[in-house]
């Protein structure tokens, strides 16, 4: 689609983001699509169900890539954030990711879900988002009179030391094209298609999740939304700039941006090739109440926040299940809020949450969104394996007992390191 300004080409990205954003949103709260609630199924119940669904939402997202890539129609090459950067910062994917994973558990949910919640009345989630939004922000901005960061100050010492530069990017066709030669392009086409093929192999084996509609809807509609906003940010819209067709992003850079010689402050925020993240868009909000609501700082993530509470309220008040939920005592408003904390910062440090990471990143076959994805299900299965322990054995489970009895159930310690009896 052409355009003849920014600021048109601008309207149509950000309101096709909230419609993407307000059919996710309904969908995941009709289907129920939970990625917390995927591990839990299978640590606690062993039903794969939800679990399949998140893993066909990347399958659909990951193939969709491979085509707009192959059909020269979109790149995610350089995208926000950088999932294929040659930065490879693979102790914070880890940490990050552990920490998100630990509070989705303690926050009853993920991002995603926290927006999902507050369209359907619950209270306690709007606790969730606001200390999120927090954490978000002060990650990547300064506190207020300062130069530092909850980054600079906790994190980047010692975690950016570990990073690892790498001579090109770190997608998985990259590594091998740079380690044993080959065309990229193809490369990329080969083991996007083939990665996808067995993870499609093992979702449609299953007949219990063939003949489940709501998990089959859920990971069609939110990989097709990933897709979505990958064509609508890379692919879709053009500005004609004497003359010459430039991509939205291409467009707002600095160089093409006519307006920042006279304002830097009027070149909008975020423009770039993106998909679905919801940990930092969080914070994006409250940079925009921030700065009184200027539309400079209306942003893709701004619009998607927007779009996933909204469309889950519209289901809820369709199908009658909106419904008001507080806090049930103090320990409950405690667990929202340490997992509100960790999910802020965690979120932040891996680079994206279970829709962040675990489906746009790993659509781009960046080998950190690997490891953060399965860090965030690491921390939450672990958490969910020590709470049962505690609740079972109660006093007899300390942290430590509980902790390393877990990590035997799940085959990263040998059996005879156990300190309670299986559960």
């Amino acid at each position: 689609m052409q355009f003849e300004d920014f600021a048109q080409a601008q309207s149509v990205v950000l309101w096709s983001v909230f419609a993407l954003a307000f059919i996710m949103g309904a969908v995941v709260n009709k289907t129920n699509f939970c990625t917390m609630g995927a591990v839990s199924d299978m640590v606690n119940i062993g039903d794969n169900g939800r679990f399949r669904a998140w893993l066909l939402a990347i399958v659909v997202a990951m193939i969709g890539v491979v085509i707009l890539e192959s059909a020269g129609v979109a790149s995610v090459d350089k995208t926000l954030p950088p999932y294929r950067g040659s930065n490879f910062a693979w102790l914070e994917y880890i940490i990050g990711g552990i920490m998100f994973g630990v509070g989705m558990t303690y926050g009853s949910g993920c991002g995603n879900k926290t927006l999902v919640r507050i369209g359907g009345g619950n209270i306690k989630s709007i606790l969730v988002f606001a200390i999120i939004a927090l954490m978000a922000y002060f990650m990547l901005n300064p506190f207020p009179g300062t130069d530092k960061t909850i980054y600079s100050e906790l994190f980047y010492g010692w975690t950016s030391p570990t990073s690892i530069s790498l001579a090109g990017k770190q997608d998985l066709g990259s590594l091998v094209a740079n380690n044993i030669g080959g065309n990229l392009a193809t490369l990329r086409m080969v083991l996007g298609l083939t990665l996808a093929a067995l993870l499609l192999w093992y979702i449609l084996k299953s007949k219990e999740f063939r003949t489940s509609f709501d998990n089959v809807l859920g990971g069609l509609v939110v990989g097709l939304a990933v897709l979505g906003a990958w064509y609508f940010t890379g692919g879709f819209v053009f500005i004609d700039a004497d003359g010459e067709l430039l991509s939205w992003t291409d467009y707002a850079s600095a160089e093409n941006w006519d307006m920042l010689e006279d304002d830097p402050d009027a070149r909008p925020k975020d423009v770039g090739v993106q998909s679905f993240t919801f940990i930092n868009p969080i914070g994006q909000t409250l940079r925009l109440a921030l700065h009184g609501f200027e539309n400079v700082y209306v942003t893709f993530g701004v619009m998607a926040v927007a779009g996933v509470i909204l469309g889950s309220l519209a289901w809820s008040l369709i199908s009658r299940s909106f419904r008001i939920e507080w806090f049930v005592d103090f320990k409950d408003f405690l667990n929202h809020t340490i997992g509100a904390v960790l999910m802020g910062i965690g979120g932040v440090l891996a680079l994206g949450c279970t829709v962040g990471q675990g489906i746009s990143g790993t659509s781009t076959l960046a080998l950190g969104s690997f490891i953060a994805f399965g860090s965030i299900v690491l921390g939450s299965a672990m958490t969910m394996k020590i709470q049962y322990y505690k609740l079972v054995y109660e006093e007899e489970a300390t942290f430590m007992k509980s902790f390393l009895s877990a990590l035997v159930d799940f085959k990263l310690l040998p059996s005879g390191l156990r300190k309670l009896e299986a559960i």
